[in-house]
Parts: structure tokens; sequence; C-alpha cells
């Protein structure tokens, strides 16, 4: 038996589901936003045109009704296994990262029994036991945490083959009469993990996880509507926007830096660089922050593969999607080359910040 140290975890497939209702600005010029209790009296066209300017979203996705999280997760899974070229079977863990569970269309309850991993398992008919099936509830970060509990899972030795899953459907979970509800997107996408036995760093060579519950927590919650005559009782994902930014472009830079000074490379090595897509101008901000960091005044072209103006955010699946797209080459400008270095790095509820290094 190898020794359990020389193992590293490695990307061995990809799939992503990608919902085909498109939802334009358009798509909101007969929404009521409220502000503080009070409709907005602004024009409705000023209002998106400003939205789309600050976070460089143009289009999101919204999945079709008769479908659930743990639907589109499964498609994904699929496709994940199909391009890993291996038997379900030998799935050792499937670890899915979402925050809401299965949400049914019209309703704004959430269902996560079973866990969403086991829906899965069962969808794609997997009857290995000792395939163990989990969820992970950590915010956007939650993919890229999935990742690192995988890495965990195989340098122990007790696996061989893991899958790691971010889907979500915001969409169900949004007030419509919340301008923010214009960022969130829906969409899945699934990541097969593989040990192999190295001399050399390969896969995830290093990582760093933060959590910033104290005093930021409250950014990113579930709270009323806007509207303040709704009285359905329900809840909708909540932000602060513009303090979550600052948090963001503050402390981001920091723990990425932590991760790739903890892999012992410099910032140059690193060619790609995988964001979670929550904000085009504050992912910009990051960059150039983390940049600033290692005394340079420039970000790299073509570093940063970006798919947020026609994906939205899609939370814990935005990173493993534009991984996927990457990697099939449907990001123009943008693929990894055997051998060369990349970051994967979220922020999200929490407030959770984490952030990889990987070598293809």
């Amino acid at each position: 038996m190898s020794n359990k140290t020389n193992l590293h975890s490695v990307i061995t497939g990809t799939g992503s589901y990608i919902p085909e209702n498109v939802i334009t600005g358009a798509s909101f010029l007969n929404s009521t936003f409220y502000d503080n209790g009070v409709a907005l009296e602004k024009d409705i066209n000023e209002v998106i045109n400003k939205f789309a300017e600050i976070t460089e979203i143009l289009e999101r996705r919204y999945v079709d009704e008769d479908i659930v999280n743990s639907d589109i997760a499964a498609i994904a899974a699929q496709r994940a296994i199909d391009d890993a070229g291996i038997d379900k079977e030998s799935l050792d863990h499937i670890i899915f990262c979402h925050n809401f569970g299965d949400v049914r269309s019209g309703s704004n309850r959430m269902d996560i029994l079973p866990s969403l991993a086991a829906k899965v398992k069962q969808t794609l008919h997997i009857k290995n036991p000792d395939c163990v099936a989990y969820d992970i509830i950590f915010g956007c970060p939650g993919w890229v945490q999935g990742a690192i509990q995988a890495n965990y899972l195989i340098q122990s030795g007790d696996a061989k083959r893991v899958m790691v899953i971010g889907a979500e459907t915001l969409s169900r979970i949004t007030d419509p009469h919340d301008r923010d509800s214009m960022i969130f997107s829906d969409g899945a996408a699934a990541v097969i993990f593989e040990a192999q036995d190295s001399e050399n760093p390969l896969g995830i060579i290093a990582h760093k996880t933060q959590t910033f519950a104290v005093d930021y927590a409250s950014l990113l919650v579930m709270g009323k509507s806007n509207n303040p005559n709704e009285s359905n009782g329900n809840t909708y994902l909540k932000m602060n926007g513009r303090k979550l930014y600052e948090f963001a472009v503050i402390n981001v830079p920091q723990v990425v830096k932590k991760a790739i000074d903890k892999a012992g490379i410099d910032i140059s090595d690193i060619k790609t660089v995988f964001i979670h897509q929550a904000n085009g101008k504050m992912d910009t901000a990051i960059m150039k922050r983390l940049f600033k960091l290692y005394d340079l005044d420039t970000v790299p072209e073509n570093l940063v593969p970006m798919t947020i103006s026609w994906l939205g955010n899609s939370s814990v699946a935005t990173i493993p999607t534009l991984l996927d797209l990457v990697l099939k080459g449907k990001v123009e400008g943008y693929k990894v080359k055997k051998g060369e270095y990349a970051v994967f790095a979220s922020v999200g509820a929490g407030m959770h910040i984490n952030a990889f290094v990987y070598r293809f």
C-alpha cells in the first residue's frame, strides 16, 4: 500500500447543469422594489440599469417550475461521472453543498430530509452502501469547502473517489420586492476528485478557511419581505450589500494569500483564478487587492474567467460550473495546462472565506 502522504486529490471529471430559462433585466420591468418599507419611486429602467452596472450581471438563469435542486444536481452528477469514465458504484462519498435544500415552485419551504446527497444517490441508483452521502451547509463557499473536505478524506487513505456537488435554486427564496433579488440565479455542477499517488505536488496542494461570525454573520441572513404589506410568513435571502462588499474586498485577498504562501509558490505561478461569481466589480477589486499584497500594481490579463454577466450568482454552483466550462473550452480565452497552478476562492454567508491552490 502506498504511503498516504503521497496521495493527492486530483480532478478527473466535471459536469454542470445550466438552466435554459434566461432571465434578462427586462424580466424585472414590472417589479415593485421597496427600500425601508417604501416603494421606490425611481424609474424601473434606471434601477435595473444601475444594478447591472454595479454587479455586471446582465442575465441570470432560473430552473423550470417542475424541478428542484436535487434534480439538477443529479443531472450534473451524472455528467461528471460520464466525464470521469468511472463506475458510479466506485464512489466513496457524495458531498452535496447547498444552502436551502429542495424548494418547490410556488413554495418558500425548505426540504432537507433526507439529505440532498442521499436524494442524488437514490436518483443515480447507486446501490453501494459504502458510498456515503451527506450535505454541507456553508454559504456560497460551500463547494470549495466540500473540495477541502474531499481532500481530507483522500489524504487520510479512507477514500479514493469523492464527488463534490454545488447546486442551488436561489430563484425560489428571493424576495421579488428586493433589488438584490436580481443578483441570484440557479444552477448545478459536480466535480469528481480521485486519489493519485505522486512524488510531485499535484491536485489540491494547500488550502485555507476562515470564519468571521461574531461581527459579520448578520451580513447575509433570512428575513421578511421588503414589502411591508406581505403577511404570508415567508422569509427570504437578505444581505447588507455595501458592508458585504467592503468585508470581502478587505478579507478575501488575505485568505487567498495565506493559501498561496502555504503552497510555497509565488503569485506569478498562478495561471487561473476560479473565484466565486458574486459581483463582477467586487471580484475585480478583490484581485487588485490580492496583487497589491505582493506589491504588484496590475492583475495579469486572462487570469480570472468570469461567467457572472450571463449566469448570475448561483451561490455554491458558481465555481464548479465555471471550472466545468473552462475545462470544456466554453469560456473564450481560457484554458488550463498540465503543470499549471490555479486558485479557487470563495466568500459568503457565515461569514466564511476559503481558498485552495490546485496544480493541474
